[in-house]
Parts: C-alpha cells; structure tokens; sequence
C-alpha cells in the first residue's frame, strides 16, 4: 500500500504511541439530516491499500471498504448529531459534537488524535489537525469512509420515508431536484430550518391542516425517530385494497415490526393516542399483516408496535410502544 498514508501514524507509532485516533466527519453541507463523525484505530500492521478519501472513491466501493475497515480496525466510534441540534447550535459546534460523541465511543482510549481539517473542539487528548487530512492518513481516510457511510445509509432509509425528495440520491445536499421539492411539498421534519432556502419554506399547522397532512407528518415523525432508534425501514403505508393500510413497516434487529401511528394536536381530549385503535381496527391490522406475510413468503418473527405522536406549538411528543396493540 502507499506508505505516504501512513506518514503520521509511523510518526507517532515510532515515538511509542500505540493508539491513534483518525477523526473525520461527513455532512456539514446538505440542507437536511444529521452530520456524522467517526473515530477510528488501526493496527499498526494494517494493509488496507484502497482506503482513501471518501469523496473520491465510488458509492458501492465505499460500502464495501466500511466492512475492510470494520473488520480491520481495533475500535470504531461513530457520533451522529441530528437537524435539531443543528439549528440550535450551528452547524460547526453540532460538528465538534458529533467528533467527540465519536471519540467517547471508541472501546479503547487514545493516545492521540489525528483531525481533518483545521481543528476540532475535543478537550483532554493530544491531537494534530491535518488540512486534506483523508487524503495523507490512513487513518482519517478510514474514518472518512466510516462516517460518510453511516451518513448515506441514513438518508437512504429517510428517502423511504419521504420519497418525493430524492434523499437516496443527493444524501440532503441542496441539488436542483432537492431545492424544487422543498419549493414544492415545503420541508420535511429532518430538514435543517436555519438552512436557506429551508428556512423560507416551512409548514405551519394551518398549511398542514388545510392539507390534511397532520396524519402524514405524524407517521413520518414516528419513522424518523425509529430510524434514529436503530429502525431499519422495510415499507411506508402498504395498502391492502378493502382490508385497510399498514403504516410503517421495519426491522428491529431480526424481527419484522408493523407500527401504528395514531396522530393527534395537543388539546383534543381524546385521551392516550393509542385509545383511538378500535378492536375493529386492530382485527383490520391483523388481516393486513396477514397479506403482507403472505404476499412476500415470509416466515419470521414479527411484532405490533404503536406510536403515539402529539403535535402542537412546541417540539412534538412520540412515543414508540413496543407491542403496543397487546393487552388492551
């Protein structure tokens, strides 16, 4: 492998240093979803040849690289900070956070670590920060791969949840196509709402009502937050003609989960949102899923779930209940 990318690792392995940590992040620029940073530790035997700055290496390469390094290094950690954290504190501080999040994940303590960029705001450990650091250490390079990954994925599984958006394919960056949607269908709830041109293009609750979107916006607020609970989204409001719809469909590890949303504005009185499932409703559920199974051959454990999402003037409030439809 090119051993130029190893001319600050040898630097301080030959100093007595065993564990260096390269830091980089991914997602300063989209107009939505999370930044992500990783930290990464490699072997001082390490041979992965191909590593190299993320930007310059294809989409499937990259998938494949993150499992070399996966198997590869001695600890990964991996910090992702999401939109609302953003606006709150800007787009730089949400970075630092996300790096430290990723150095306090690591399973093995520092000695030193190795920044992309200029600096980053991580107290307590030695460090060098190295300008096009993804492109002169492995380790960066490496780190690069791994938060840029975690990142996509992530807006992979967003995409499933708001199509109309093209997240699978710009990762949140503001593309054309990007832009004329949010013009379009107004931003979604992973947009960044300090970002321009988000900011000008916001819903409020009458545009939402006078829509008839409430019901919407909460099944994607509750897919959200599975998502950032581990989620994998398998389907989004799968219809059985005269049966009834399943509204999120995902995998939680290895068991298949079918979640009801109920949505409700503060206010309304109607008690818990998950009162509102009827025993008509839930025998509608179940035939549903039954089609579902059935349709696609499957065979595998599987689980109600309910989500409780409550919208009104401040932050929304879900709740995500596991086997949520047993016992009442």
């Amino acid at each position: 492998m090119d051993q130029s990318m190893l001319q600050y690792e040898q630097k301080y392995w030959q100093s007595g240093k065993k564990y260096l940590a390269g830091i980089d992040e991914a997602g300063r620029g989209p107009l939505a979803g999370p930044v992500a940073a990783a930290a990464v530790i490699l072997p001082q035997n390490v041979d992965l040849p191909e590593v190299t700055d993320s930007k310059k290496i294809s989409e499937k390469k990259r998938e494949r690289l993150f499992d070399e390094i996966y198997k590869t290094a001695l600890s990964i950690g991996v910090g992702v900070v999401h939109e609302e954290v953003i606006d709150k504190k800007n787009i730089l501080q949400a970075t630092y956070q996300s790096m430290r999040q990723a150095v306090g994940n690591l399973s093995i303590n520092p000695e030193i670590l190795l920044v992309d960029g200029n600096k980053a705001d991580i107290k307590h450990y030695e460090q060098e920060s190295i300008i096009n650091g993804d492109q002169k250490s492995l380790s960066i390079a490496a780190a690069s791969i791994i938060a840029k990954v975690t990142r996509d994925r992530m807006m992979r599984q967003f995409d499933i949840v708001f199509p109309e958006y093209g997240f699978a394919k710009h990762k949140g960056y503001g593309t054309k196509q990007h832009i004329e949607a949010i013009q379009k269908s107004k931003a979604t709830p992973i947009h960044r709402k300090s970002f321009n041109p988000v900011s000008h293009h916001l819903p409020n609750m009458a545009y939402l009502q006078r829509n008839r979107l409430l019901g919407k916006l909460g099944e994607q607020l509750a897919a959200c937050k599975m998502i950032r609970i581990g989620h994998e989204m398998v389907e989004m409001n799968y219809n059985v003609p005269k049966v009834g719809e399943l509204d999120i469909i995902s995998k939680d590890s290895d068991m298949l989960v079918f979640t009801e949303v109920k949505t409700q504005t503060g206010g309304q009185g109607w008690g818990e949102p998950r009162w509102q499932i009827t025993e008509k409703k839930r025998d509608r559920i179940m035939n549903a899923v039954q089609h579902y199974m059935d349709s696609h051959e499957l065979d595998c454990d599987f689980r109600f779930d309910v989500a409780e999402v409550i919208l009104g003037s401040g932050k929304p409030q879900i709740n995500i209940i596991k086997d949520g439809m047993t016992g009442y």
